[in-house]
């Protein structure tokens, strides 16, 4: 027993950068489900945004929502990602702006990417049903190839100068 727990713990001192961007990964996903689930309720309490041209006030107080929570919940991946996932100490007014900078541009990216995918891979035949949700499996894919690039974008740029131990 006490032979495989130091292999468990060894294997944790090993992974341990990307355990930790994986429960801050649930952690920010957690946030911005709630984030948006409040922010729904106060935009659609309050009487919602005018439509803007052809789109429906729903469609208008959806985006608001997302946006509210797109903006808090980077905001929480970039603290998180920065104390914790990749132990950035620094809080001198460079380094942040810099690390800043570079983390949300990559958002935006992957973002943007995501809103490129998703489509692209419904053209490609992966518009399936999976529990229900139509094009879920597209969804997983581009999910998982966002996380993926977050995870690098974030590790070779815009943490890249946070000293490593590399004895693990």
């Amino acid at each position: 027993m006490e032979k495989e727990s130091s292999k468990l713990r060894a294997l944790l001192d090993k992974y341990h950068e990307l355990v930790m961007y994986l429960i801050f990964g649930v952690v920010t996903t957690v946030v911005s489900w709630l984030v948006y689930g409040i922010a729904i309720r106060i935009i659609v309490s309050s009487g919602g945004f005018a439509p803007l041209w052809k789109f429906s006030a729903e469609t208008v107080n959806i985006d608001v929502a997302n946006i509210i929570s797109w903006i808090i919940s980077v905001t929480v991946a970039f603290i998180t990602n920065k104390l914790w996932v990749f132990e950035s100490k620094s809080w001198e007014h460079n380094i942040v702006w810099k690390e800043g900078w570079t983390f949300y541009s990559g958002r935006i990216f992957t973002g943007v990417l995501e809103l490129v995918l998703m489509p692209l891979l419904v053209s490609w035949g992966l518009n399936m049903t999976l529990f229900k949700v139509e094009n879920f499996p597209a969804k997983i894919i581009v999910s998982v190839i966002v996380v993926i690039l977050n995870y690098l974008l974030s590790k070779f740029i815009s943490f890249k100068n946070v000293p490593r131990d590399e004895t693990a």
